[in-house]
């Protein structure tokens, strides 16, 4: 399948997901995730229509931001190190994985001196698995004061990274209660959080059905990584 007909075939999962949510489509965002693939496949995605890239490293996406068109938009999907928040505040328009307060308030710092507001989303790890980053579901209502009170970051909602399976259905229970948890964040506030980054390329129409509105697919667009790039992704780790 081309990128065309796989973006045309997201584009009606989407859609169809929506619709036995009674959502309206309008309110999910594709987030293409651009990692390890090199900055021609990113510009025939965006000549389909595709303009918002989800990056992993910030190492790979300053080399490839700067070889995209000026038009694209960018997040920050994967675990941020605080020696590389500068370089994130510089090349992102949205990090969707803070995971401490430690972080967000470096994050501060560098937003500061650049006097950029930097949308955020803070990463839950709901699942508890010891791979994966993210604050535990009852360590979230406490940094969200504190982060949320930082005159640079706005938090515009959570983001989780479910188990992999290959039945998509088995993870509906966790991305609900990311849904529930965002609902009690807000009550918190007092505020509404727009954001829920929910959903890959096995289980973004679960997602979709539990109130994601940015979902984050990359094989099911691009296809499997190049060889040469998992290689290379390695080697950096």
């Amino acid at each position: 399948m081309g990128l065309t007909s796989s973006f045309g075939s997201i584009q009606e999962r989407i859609q169809a997901a929506c619709g036995r949510a009674g959502r309206n489509p309008a309110s999910v965002s594709l987030v293409a995730v651009s990692k390890g693939q090199p900055p021609e496949m990113v510009r025939a995605a965006a000549d389909v229509g595709q303009l918002l890239f989800g990056e992993s490293r910030v190492q790979e996406a300053r080399a490839k931001i700067e070889q995209c068109p000026g038009r694209l938009r960018w997040h920050l999907l994967g675990h941020l190190q605080s020696n590389k928040c500068r370089d994130a505040v510089h090349f992102f328009e949205m990090i969707h994985s803070v995971d401490s307060v430690a972080l967000a308030e470096e994050l501060q710092k560098w937003c500061d001196k650049a006097a950029k507001t930097m949308p955020v989303l803070l990463e839950v790890n709901l699942a508890g698995e010891s791979t994966k980053f993210g604050f535990k579901p009852d360590q979230v209502l406490g940094a969200l004061e504190p982060i949320n009170a930082l005159p640079r970051l706005e938090v515009h909602g959570l983001m989780t990274i479910a188990p992999y399976t290959p039945t998509p259905e088995k993870v509906r229970p966790i991305f609900r209660q990311v849904r529930e948890l965002k609902e009690a964040c807000e009550h918190q506030l007092g505020a509404p959080l727009p954001q829920l980054s929910m959903g890959m390329s096995g289980d973004f129409e679960v997602a979709i059905e539990e109130g994601s509105t940015l979902v984050r697919i990359g094989t099911a667009l691009f296809g499997p990584r190049p060889k040469s790039a998992e290689r290379a992704m390695r080697s950096a780790e």
